[in-house]
């Protein structure tokens, strides 16, 4: 087969035309190209700043500048195939049409993503805090976009997805920085209240770990059967709860017994407020 020179000269006459033409699109494309993405930067890391600035939530400040990076992105990429002459019309269509299938495809998710967006926005806990949610009593360790990272009492971690739990109940033990423990001890008909009531109080006056304010409480529950309830609620801070808790029943024990007076087979927590 041979070539004839004239048509690969006319070719290249013709080729060169269009490339001289388009050139400056060509060169405009591009050069647009290269100075979004470095203002694309600048944007996100000036946009970062006035967010930490504001005491936003770390996890809320970079989920909005990825969200923003990639907004802009796609922007630059739509001016960028304009600008060299590509019909974007059908283009956007396309996105959309893609857009209204993943949505439809991920509803589940997206109801965990405006949940976690909710949690993150107004706050009903923070990381570090003990919940109760979902039927899980735990403490947050993570909050991330679609799920909550809690952490149990026995070292289980558990993931709970953001939707359910924005739409759900939660008991939020630590906000108030203090909490009541709720104990009931059981003592005979035989015992003097009186001086029952003088020997828990003095226990929990002898614990240093009991709040003085608010005040611990000591009274007359319920009147059983075979037993007189006596409601003890002393008050401490979230960190040493636990303890006082334990402390409280433990010691309540021996100074009973030291002064010969003895518990009920009755001794039973009210609340669950014992993580």
């Amino acid at each position: 087969m041979t070539l004839d020179p004239n048509y690969i000269a006319n070719y290249a006459s013709k080729f060169i035309t269009v490339l001289v033409d388009y050139s400056p699109k060509l060169i405009s494309a591009f050069v647009i190209l290269f100075v979004g993405l470095y203002a694309i930067r600048i944007i996100n890391r000036i946009i970062r700043k006035i967010m930490v600035k504001r005491e936003l939530d770390p996890t809320l400040t970079k989920f909005l500048a990825d969200i923003l990076l990639w907004v802009l992105r796609v922007l630059l990429f739509v001016t960028f195939i304009s600008n060299l002459g590509i019909e974007t019309s059908s283009f956007v269509a396309i996105l959309g049409a893609m857009g209204l299938a993943v949505g439809l495809s991920l509803q589940g998710s997206l109801s965990n993503f405006a949940g976690g967006m909710l949690i993150i926005l107004f706050k009903p806990f923070k990381v570090g805090d003990t919940i109760e949610a979902q039927g899980v009593l735990a403490t947050v360790k993570e909050i991330q976009i679609f799920v909550t990272k809690l952490i149990t009492a026995n070292n289980q971690t558990i993931f709970v997805p953001n939707g359910a739990l924005s739409n759900g109940t939660i008991i939020n033990y630590s906000m108030q920085g203090f909490r009541r423990a709720d104990l009931t001890i059981a003592i005979s008909y035989d015992t003097d209240i009186k001086k029952a009531k003088d020997i828990i109080t003095a226990v929990l006056k002898n614990n240093p770990k009991v709040l003085l304010t608010p005040v611990a409480e000591v009274s007359v529950k319920n009147l059983t059967d075979n037993s007189i309830q006596l409601a003890v609620r002393p008050w401490a801070n979230n960190e040493d709860f636990g303890a006082v808790y334990s402390d409280t029943l433990e010691n309540c024990k021996l100074a009973f017994d030291a002064a010969g007076i003895t518990f009920q087979p009755f001794v039973t927590e009210v609340s669950k407020n014992n993580q």
